[in-house]
């Protein structure tokens, strides 16, 4: 018996196999074995699979990626190359080290490694020991050596220009497409250029601190106003409000502006050249911020009223019109790209007449200006709520209008209040000093005050001479109302979308702007046009049984017309809840029996009438009446679970569909479908279609499949099992700081059609858009390193499902930056090379014209909602659908004012039945 360190079978060509196997004591017991011919001609088969697929992964990674690759790589030189391309310097005993490009540097022969902030990934060594290690390593090689034995150590600040690389290159597009119809459309991109100045950042600080950033401005403002002539030499910074500040060219300033770092022009010109491949992220921020001094600013988005006249959305608001813009390194040269906005901003009003909009009355009308004690307690909350952090001006002191910041309302009228005139605690009313002081009669003085400034020391307002401060953001949630008012304003025709970019550009006046002549912008007026292709759609395959098994969209689209679905579900026992109070018997006994005829002539098994009456409940009582009826059901059923839900809802339902799904998905795992009253009363054929489609894959059925799909022709999918990523991230609406973010992916499930995705989801750190739970390692006791995480629970599911284990990935993420696109491409290629030894990646910029034509066909084919193509990847569209369900699941009881998650802080998500967790249920 002899003691191994780990477990398993060694292989060989020739000669027994040698296996080893750990006892129950820990103790490793090694013996040998002779193979069966079979068992070594599989071996032997599988080497060469492996061999194949390794070679040609570094084949396209010498052609298409750009990676200097010796002619015998193996994976080590792999990791390397892509190490080197995420930013991080490999040594060769495995020492990682994170480049800088402004950093100490410490010069070996032709190599520079980072000195400053070491960043080790590895048990690497501390910089005095390399070059003790490096001699051992002569030694060892006696005297072969790549490296100088003269050479010395050198350390200094580089801040030179970067030395471009002859073999380091923009990742270009290797070839263009050929496949469609060939048409010129026009990309709201226009073109820069920019002169030779670099771009000069400082600190500065204000003292004593100001947390407005208005107020920041102001005063930068005010000091370029008397100082510009004589201390700042003419020169004109740029101000982001906070922090920093921007001059094009070197200008040495005192006291509170401190010089930060050089951001310069050369780096960003050897990117669009193509010498370069990191792109300089410093400079194109401080060249958005030198093209932000214009309109009131969200982001990266600037609102005016001179673009477009304010539009009503109700209940105090109004939507202004705005645009996005960005500075962008493309393959063409550097461009500003211009994008239309909208987004819900204070309108203007009295705050008596924006609290009687909230309350839905008139101002003027006798019954608003009744005692708010005698409303109900939620419209109470729904005006403090609504108030709660406005801004107000005071209009009852004739040309003073100052502003004040509203921190909730009095609990009692503005007649019950009294507060102290002086030190001996003299005490006079609200009213009385209103009369006196500003000889302001308070006509109301039954409603309560609003309170400005802190708790201890508040002052109060009477409402009637208060006025909401133009300009404000809306950070709170809008009603369905308003996202429905919103949703029309924006959404245009692509010639008045045109029309109305140019004019924002004509309007913005670039070549006459101040800020962009002194950082030496330019911009063009025309719009940039390319040539485009037209796709040809995808044939689509049906069910056999129906009239018409095969269909070519038309424009995007097609209809359920004497079509089935390719694989229907069966549904037996299902339910029926009716929550909305409008909606009687008969009408939904009639919705019923209507959907449940269309979900026939779709092609499922679906039974006609529920497995008990249907029930109906008041919208409070909705949990209840849910688990009422689920254990009727399992008792009329004798052990059989209820398999699917049908509730009517309410239009204007508020968080009742929110608690719905909630509670059938992570308390009871049922499957629900939702429709709303509006869709009882008209019901159009299109409606049922879109509803049984849905139900059907839901239920784990398919709608459609692509023809290639069966016929073995989909490439870079039907050679090898491939699998099919999805991922996103949803964060918490504006001014929801105490939420957190909430991360998803998902997974085709049945390979080569790919139409099932399975889904899981995680909570994580506030705003964090990089997915923390994708892939981890962590130190087990028993086990030691132990790996996991999503994609290897969904890789595992995979594989139960189509009983292979997947030779091809091919991820969709949508919301990267280029360098958390770096962070996951790393991850995922660890997860590649590291656990799956004979998988491939699909390289986007290798194979262009293939993930075209595979993303048409996604979009046209395996979005199950409805009988359309869709603008956005289902994969990665699944993912955000289940992100953004789950957000439901998060605990609704979070405060207001707790402060937002940190990484270990994210309370975890209720866990999803494993009935859910295996169907599409978020569709």
């Amino acid at each position: 018996m002899r003691v191994a360190k780990k477990s398993g079978c060694i292989k060989t060509t020739t000669g027994p196999w040698t296996v080893r196997r750990r006892r129950r004591d820990g103790v490793v017991k090694t013996s040998d074995r002779w193979p069966t011919p079979r068992e070594r001609e599989n071996n032997r088969l599988r080497e060469q699979r492996r061999r194949r697929v390794a070679a040609r992964i570094y084949a396209g990674l010498r052609a298409h990626g750009n990676y200097q690759l010796p002619k015998h790589a193996d994976q080590n030189d792999v990791l390397k190359a892509l190490c080197e391309e995420a930013g991080w310097h490999v040594e060769e005993d495995g020492t990682i080290y994170r480049k800088s490009r402004q950093s100490a540097a410490v010069s070996i022969g032709r190599r520079t490694l980072n000195c400053m902030n070491q960043q080790k990934l590895h048990s690497g060594c501390p910089l005095p020991e390399v070059k003790k290690n490096m001699e051992r390593r002569r030694g060892r090689r006696k005297g072969k050596t790549d490296v100088d034995p003269a050479t010395e150590i050198e350390t200094g600040l580089s801040v030179s220009p970067p030395v471009s690389n002859k073999g380091i290159f923009f990742c270009r597009r290797p070839r263009f497409g050929q496949v469609g119809s060939r048409c010129i459309v026009k990309a709201n991109h226009f073109p820069a250029e920019l002169t030779n100045k670099d771009l000069i950042q400082y600190d500065v600080s204000v003292t004593p601190e100001v947390s407005s950033r208005s107020m920041n401005r102001a005063i930068m403002s005010e000091l370029v106003r008397m100082y510009r002539e004589i201390e700042l030499g003419m020169k004109l910074p740029a101000y982001d409000g906070r922090k920093g500040l921007y001059t094009a060219g070197v200008k040495e300033y005192g006291v509170a502006i401190k010089f930060v770092a050089r951001a310069d022009i050369y780096h960003l010109q050897q990117l669009i050249a193509g010498r370069q491949t990191d792109a300089p992220q410093e400079a194109l921020q401080d060249l958005d911020i030198v093209l932000r001094e214009l309109y009131t600013s969200v982001g990266r988005s600037f609102y005016s009223l001179d673009i477009r006249k304010p539009q009503w959305l109700g209940d105090g608001l109004q939507s202004w019109c705005g645009f996005y813009q960005s500075i962008r390194p493309t393959q063409m040269g550097l461009s500003l790209n211009i994008d239309m906005s909208s987004t819900a901003f204070m309108e203007p009003l009295p705050v008596m007449e924006f609290a009687a909009q909230i309350l839905g009355k008139d101002v003027q009308n006798s019954s608003f200006l009744l005692n708010l004690k005698s409303l109900d307690v939620n419209l109470q909350e729904n005006i403090k709520k609504a108030l709660r952090g406005v801004k107000v001006e005071v209009t009852h002191r004739e040309n003073v209008r100052r502003k004040y910041q509203i921190s909730g309302l009095t609990s009692r009228p503005t007649r019950e209040l009294i507060f102290p005139v002086d030190e001996k605690m003299n005490m006079k009313s609200v009213v009385e000093y209103f009369k006196e002081m500003y000889g302001f009669t308070i006509q109301h003085s039954h409603l309560p005050c609003l309170q400005v400034g802190n708790q201890k020391k508040a002052n109060y307002f009477t409402m009637e001479a208060c006025k909401i401060v133009e300009g404000q953001r809306y950070t709170k949630r809008l009603k369905d109302k308003q996202i429905t008012s919103l949703l029309k304003l924006t959404c245009q025709r692509p010639r008045e979308q045109e029309k109305d970019i140019l004019q924002t550009v004509i309007q913005n006046e670039y070549e006459q702007d101040p800020y962009a002549n002194e950082f030496g912008i330019n911009i063009g007026s025309n719009l940039t046009s390319e040539e485009a292709r037209v796709l040809p759609a995808p044939w689509l395959k049906h069910h056999d049984t129906g009239k018409e098994k095969q269909c070519l969209p038309l424009v995007g689209q097609w209809n359920m017309m004497n079509k089935k679905v390719i694989n229907g579900c069966t549904v037996n026992h299902w339910a029926c809840i009716n929550f909305s109070r409008g909606v009687q018997e008969n009408a939904a006994f009639g919705f019923r029996q209507e959907l449940a005829q269309m979900c026939q002539i779709s092609g499922m098994k679906f039974n006609c009438g529920p497995v008990i009456p249907a029930y109906s409940a008041k919208p409070e009582q909705m949990e209840k009446a849910i688990k009422h009826v689920y254990s009727a059901a399992l008792n009329k059923l004798k052990g059989k679970e209820l398999e699917l839900l049908i509730a009517i809802l309410p239009d204007n339902n508020g968080s009742l569909y929110c608690d719905l799904k909630r509670i059938c998905e992570t308390d009871l795992g049922l499957i629900s479908q939702c429709c709303l009253t509006k869709h009882v009363f008209k019901t159009s054929k299109q409606y049922l279609v879109n509803v049984s489609l849905k139900i059907n894959v839901k239920m784990g059925g398919r709608n459609t499949v692509l023809l290639d799909a069966i016929s073995w022709r989909i490439p870079l999918v039907s050679d090898i099992p491939t699998i099919i990523f999805g991922a996103d991230v949803t964060h918490p609406e504006t001014g929801e700081d105490s939420s957190p973010s909430i991360a998803a992916v998902v997974d085709s499930q049945d390979w080569p059609e790919v139409t099932k995705y399975a889904g899981l989801v995680c909570a994580q750190a506030h705003r964090q858009e990089l997915i923390q739970d994708l892939f981890k390692t962590w130190n087990d006791p028993q086990q030691g390193t132990v790996t996991g995480g999503m994609i290897r629970e969904l890789l595992i599911s995979f594989r139960k499902a189509t009983g292979q284990k997947p030779l091809r990935i091919i991820f969709y993420r949508d919301g990267l930056l280029r360098h958390d696109y770096l962070v996951l491409w790393l991850i995922l290629r660890f997860v590649i090379l590291l656990n799956l030894t004979s998988i491939s990646a699909v390289i986007l910029g290798s194979r262009v014209r293939v993930v075209q034509r595979i993303t048409m066909n996604l979009c046209v084919c395996r979005y199950a909602r409805c009988t359309r193509s869709v603008s956005v990847d289902p994969p990665a569209y699944y993912a955000h659908l289940a992100a953004f369900r789950a957000r439901f699941y998060v605990d609704r009881n979070i405060s207001e004012n707790s402060p937002a998650p940190s990484m270990g802080s994210v309370k975890p998500l209720p866990a999803l039945k494993e009935k859910v967790k295996q169907v599409m249920s978020y569709c």
